[in-house]
């Protein structure tokens, strides 16, 4: 391997790990990130010349630590010259008084002075203690998401901007207010206590699954049409890391590996979430064969993992819901379809206990269509139509319009179908129900919509 592929891949599998290391020992993210940075230039200057250390990891944790301690100590050395130059100040007009030039020196830079404060035996440690900072209950949603993408991964603001459609300077500025909090409030870079880590493992849990979201609609739009596509549809694949991360740090928690078995059940269907028109396909569109299936077996390992501990969550028993979808393909007659069916409802009626969520009640009431009819289906949807959750709601009146469809309802379903077109706010989509408006005429049988 060449020093600079060396160093791309020391990227990709170090940068989290050295920055978490700096900011644990100094408090400070932005120096963090600036001796980062400066440890992986300086990596592509060195090991072209010296060749690529045994382990790069720790190379590059030293190097990163040691342009951390350089910097500390011309704060400090410049600390001094400005509380010396205030003493003599005073004793020079000592009938005014002169107030401090600069900010004291904080408790934790002295600390990071002292060699003994740092170690490099505990990285996947300084990985979990970043990952927990950045999803601080006390920051904004927003800013936990950029904050998690920007420090576990790498990417660059311009690159975080892009992914999420807004400008840099925007961004810029998101990341500026994330970090002035974690200093205003004293967020220590650790792991929570017993008594707050549950709530705390499911801020993380929460912010790689909005994160996995982001990044999976992007693969239902037309990606030469969509400003910011392949920026949008990597977030994805990073989610997917996170959650292998968590997974293997969280290993006492069922619920992370819930997490990682739903994203790799969900993203392994990526290639065919979009049909040749642009439009999203729906789960009954796609064809199984497309789906990466080594993603699917992984998937299914993660599931068995974390059901066998015994502490069933939510995002375990999406997973099952997932797994029984990714297993359509091996349907063989009406039976096992309809038998696949009860399964998804019972799991739904467990979910929905569980969340109370409206959304999944929506969602319930499409397997309720499945396994008792589309009357029923329709009065389930009726159920939660009113809930403020779903308003604004494209896949409300979608959802309905399939049912009327299915029902033999062509009027209502049209009606259903331009409602949600009013809605409606992704490109895929859109195309997606104008089809179905299209098609209507004559259209009286057909498969619900189901999750894709």
């Amino acid at each position: 391997m060449s020093p600079g592929s060396a160093v791309e891949d020391a990227f990709r599998t170090e940068w989290g790990r050295v920055l978490g290391a700096v900011a644990r020992s100094t408090g400070d993210l932005d120096l963090a990130e600036e001796s980062a940075q400066e440890a992986f230039a300086s990596a592509l200057r060195t090991w072209e010349r010296d060749g690529v250390p045994e382990r790069p990891g720790a190379w590059l944790t030293t190097t990163a630590r040691r342009h951390a301690i350089d910097v500390l100590r011309r704060r400090r050395v410049e600390a001094d010259r400005t509380s010396a130059a205030a003493r003599l100040g005073e004793r020079v007009d000592a009938g005014r008084a002169v107030g401090p030039a600069a900010d004291p020196v904080p408790e934790e830079v002295t600390l990071a002075l002292d060699d003994d404060a740092w170690e490099l035996d505990d990285p996947d440690g300084d990985v979990l203690r970043l990952l927990f900072t950045c999803c601080h209950p006390a920051l904004p949603a927003e800013a936990r998401v950029a904050l998690t993408l920007r420090s576990l991964t790498g990417m660059t603001t311009a690159q975080v901007a892009r992914a999420f459609l807004v400008p840099e300077a925007t961004m810029a500025q998101r990341l500026v207010r994330a970090k002035r909090r974690i200093r205003a409030t004293g967020i220590s870079f650790r792991v929570p206590p017993p008594e707050l880590r549950a709530e705390r493992v499911t801020g993380v849990l929460t912010v790689i699954y909005l994160l996995f979201t982001e990044g999976y609609d992007s693969w239902a739009e037309p990606a030469q049409e969509t400003v910011g596509s392949a920026e949008r549809r990597a977030l994805a694949d990073d989610a997917v890391r996170l959650a292998r991360l968590a997974a293997r740090l969280l290993d006492d928690e069922p619920e992370a590996r819930g997490l990682l078995a739903l994203l790799l059940l969900q993203h392994a269907r990526r290639d065919e979430r979009t049909a040749p028109d642009g439009s999203a396909r729906t789960l009954a569109e796609q064809d199984p064969a497309r789906w990466r299936h080594d993603e699917i077996t992984d998937g299914l390992h993660e599931l068995d993992v974390a059901l066998a501990a015994g502490r069933p969550g939510p995002y375990q028993v999406q997973a099952a819901i997932a797994a029984l979808h990714d297993g359509a393909g091996s349907d063989t007659s009406d039976d096992d379809r309809a038998a696949r069916w009860v399964e998804i409802l019972g799991l739904y009626d467990v979910l929905l206990t569980m969340t109370g969520s409206p959304v999944v009640a929506l969602n319930r009431a499409v397997a309720v269509a499945e396994v008792q009819g589309p009357a029923a289906g329709l009065a389930a949807v009726d159920a939660v139509a009113d809930a403020s959750a779903l308003a604004g709601y494209h896949l409300l009146p979608a959802v309905r319009a399939e049912l009327h469809t299915r029902a033999g309802r062509p009027v209502e379903a049209a009606t259903d179908l331009r409602a949600a077109l009013e809605l409606v706010d992704r490109e895929g989509d859109r195309r997606l129900l104008r089809r179905r408006l299209a098609e209507l005429s004559g259209v009286t049988t057909g498969h619900v919509v189901a999750p894709s």
